[in-house]
């Protein structure tokens, strides 16, 4: 076998630059943003002030260039016949965080602790779940699995799979911005519109359904909910109250304060006063916040800007695609990092419940990191190939 067939050493056009620049541009921004983030906590918990930026470098940055650099190298296509095994394999993890090599987190099981280092397995169903849903829906292998209703069951199927073993973890969040992305994968698959926008229903319907029952036989969901939910009920349909349950918006509340008190110019790079014991998850859930109190309205303008030229140039490459493997794999990923990304800001705007959902790029978590470069690596190999076949 020929090394070209494997690695990315044929004829190909030049890679997306403006992607892979724009992507290179939010990491260095992350860093930078990081450090002053959790500037305070490092310095209070370990006496060093950069201990979470050196964290974030040696876990996630390093790890993630190695992934990086073997997702842009390996030829695309290579990941369709593997999809299957690294799905599979990471079904496996998610089953082993509950077995003594698990390691239990305020009440989750979420991180796998093999002693010299930990992962997260959930973070990988954003590389495994997404490349084998674009291997089972792409051209060859739909007719193994037939259309139509089938082929819906089929998704509903291993997205159920998927969905039991994440939410029993807990990371309910985490089922969303996988599941979304799959049935966005899913739908653009689609080929006849009546059938697929009768089956967008259907999900909907399940979704809303399966929401419902989380959050009324979970009370920590539901406490979650209340303080978003509560107000604009008791507004519009006082009946639908939810009652019973503490309505406390504090990490909201600190979300707002920080996002006002930046104003248009912000208070200036590492003066953040909310990040000091104030504001929960700064460097985490919350650094959005972070962001728009030093940076402000328009410096943050530029961020988000960036994350929207990502997502632009991710869609424009599935678009000029040939390949329904590539486009799928494309539509996937940038899903992914959208999804996310409009979580996060949501959360910490208002506009969602508050979810423990980090900022692409940005938000301090090794697993996160190494998993979203590596996803670009795979995104920068599909630039190079998929628009020539």
């Amino acid at each position: 076998m020929r090394l070209g067939k494997i690695f990315s050493i044929q004829s190909g056009h030049r890679p997306d630059y403006i992607l892979l620049g724009t992507v290179l541009f939010l990491l260095l921004v992350g860093f930078f943003i990081l450090a002053s983030a959790s500037s305070d906590i490092g310095k209070n918990s370990f006496n060093d002030t950069y201990y979470y930026l050196k964290q974030q470098l040696i876990k996630g940055f390093i790890p993630g260039i190695i992934g990086f650099l073997a997702g842009f190298i390996l030829y695309y296509r290579r990941w369709k016949k593997a999809a299957l095994v690294l799905f599979l394999i990471n079904l496996v993890l998610l089953i082993m965080v509950f077995t003594p090599i698990g390691k239990e987190v305020k009440g989750s099981h979420r991180w796998i602790d093999l002693g010299a280092f930990s992962f997260q397995p959930s973070e990988l169903l954003k590389i495994t779940f997404i490349l084998y849903i674009a291997s089972i829906f792409s051209s060859g292998r739909i007719k193994q699995i037939g259309e139509g209703w089938k082929r819906y069951l089929v998704f509903i199927f291993v997205s159920a799979i998927v969905g039991i073993l994440i939410f029993i973890q807990p990371a309910t969040t985490m089922a969303v911005i996988v599941i979304g992305s799959g049935a966005l994968m899913y739908f653009v698959s689609g080929k006849s519109f009546k059938e697929v926008g009768l089956q967008v229903l259907v999900t909907g319907g399940l979704a809303i359904l399966a929401i419902i029952i989380l959050a009324t036989i979970t009370p920590y969901r539901m406490a979650r909910v209340a303080p978003y939910w509560n107000p604009i009920a008791e507004k519009y349909v006082p009946s639908l109250v939810i009652k019973n349950v503490k309505n406390d918006n504090f990490h909201l509340s600190q979300s707002l304060i920080a996002v006002g008190s930046g104003g248009t110019m912000g208070v200036g790079f590492g003066k953040s006063t909310s990040k000091y014991s104030i504001l929960p998850e700064p460097m985490g859930d919350s650094i959005f916040a972070v962001i728009a109190e030093e940076f402000g309205f328009w410096k943050t303008a530029i961020i988000i800007l960036a994350f929207l030229v990502v997502i632009w140039r991710s869609t424009d490459i599935a678009l000029k695609s040939h390949d329904d493997f590539a486009r799928l794999i494309m539509v996937g990923f940038v899903s992914v990092i959208a999804i996310q990304t409009i979580i996060h800001i949501a959360a910490n705007t208002g506009v969602f419940p508050f979810t423990g959902v980090p900022l692409p790029f940005i938000s301090y978590g090794g697993t996160a990191l190494a998993v979203t470069m590596t996803m670009m690596g795979i995104m920068g190999n599909v630039s190079r190939y998929s628009s020539m076949l």
